[in-house]
């Protein structure tokens, strides 16, 4: 059987999920039984891939100092900003499913959802803050992203439902904001945790970045390839919200199709929807996209390439084989 991600950077992922839910269980000011402590939990314990804290991990492995325990503390600190992004996509998306399971905001409400979520954020700022001194303004990479640039990243993605006139530009910025950042600045984040080179963890940045994007075009062409099964959500679900990714942009160039994509607006019929993602896939939109998909796992790898030397390297060409390199 294939090792999964951590297996193959050999990560101890129950250290990292320890860590995570020490975030919560160490809040002082929340009791263990309160319905904000239960629904963290249960969200942290749902799954998921821990990409993010992974990435801090394999950061770490290109500094000078071992990866220690603030390396592990800012690797749970990176999946905890996810989880309550997540929380908020979910509303803002009236999504019922998350990785199959049903969402936390149809289990405790909206405005309790909406409150969670919020905690999750501060609670990281707060934890951040813990470790800034005068040599670590490096953490502030994760602060940021857990109150500005991801809410920047969320209120696009409110702002252009169903705006067919999105620009290829806007879509890259926003997937940028929303997916490729945080990604990034979790490889740097770790490499800076354990005192490498500020160039080293730059060019991780970089590297980081490009994945992001590859990885979140890859989830786009997936809303319109896969089953419902394998998403853990309706499949075309992007669609039928009016989230104008990759392969919408480049099926609206299509002279037939692209009227039929701009009549799918809030309350369009299953039926309509149904035949415009059908036309979706029959045309060359995907093909396209993965095309798009593949530049950017190319740039990742181009971005590093001063790194082909460092003992670490090979944890880079796991992530690219893990992200899609085999196809780049």
């Amino acid at each position: 059987m294939k090792p999964s991600l951590p297996e193959a950077l050999q990560i101890d992922l129950r250290r990292i999920n320890r860590d995570i839910e020490n975030i919560i269980r160490y809040d002082k000011d929340v009791p263990r039984t309160s319905v904000l402590a239960r629904s963290v939990l249960q969200l942290i314990r749902s799954g998921g891939k821990r990409l993010r804290p992974v990435l801090v991990i394999a950061g770490s492995r290109f500094g000078s100092a071992e990866p220690g325990r603030r390396s592990y503390q800012l690797a749970a600190a990176a999946e905890f900003i996810h989880a309550a992004s997540l929380i908020h996509d979910d509303i803002i998306d009236r999504s019922e499913l998350r990785r199959g399971a049903p969402s936390l905001h149809t289990q405790t409400g909206v405005t309790a959802a909406v409150h969670i979520g919020n905690y999750m954020s501060a609670r990281v700022v707060e934890l951040l803050s813990g470790y800034t001194s005068n040599h670590e303004r490096f953490v502030h990479d994760l602060s940021a992203l857990a109150t500005a640039q991801l809410c920047l990243g969320e209120y696009e993605q409110l702002q252009h439902a169903y705006d067919y006139d999105l620009s290829l530009e806007q879509y890259l910025e926003k997937t940028r904001r929303k997916t490729a950042q945080l990604m990034a600045a979790c490889l740097r984040v770790g490499a800076l945790s354990a005192d490498a080179k500020p160039e080293t963890a730059a060019m991780l940045y970089r590297f980081g970045e490009a994945l992001g994007m590859a990885f979140q075009i890859e989830d786009d062409i997936l809303d319109y390839s896969a089953t419902a099964e394998a998403l853990g959500k309706p499949a075309g679900s992007d669609l039928a919200r009016g989230q104008v990714t990759l392969p919408v942009l480049y099926a609206l160039e299509d002279p037939d199709l692209g009227p039929c994509i701009r009549s799918i607006q809030p309350g369009s019929p299953a039926a309509d929807i149904d035949a415009v993602l059908a036309a979706i896939r029959r045309g060359d939109a995907l093909e396209r996209s993965d095309l798009m998909r593949r530049q950017y796992l190319r740039e990742a790898l181009l971005a590093v390439e001063p790194l082909r030397s460092h003992p670490a390297y090979g944890q880079l060409e796991v992530l690219h084989r893990y992200f899609g390199g085999k196809t780049a």
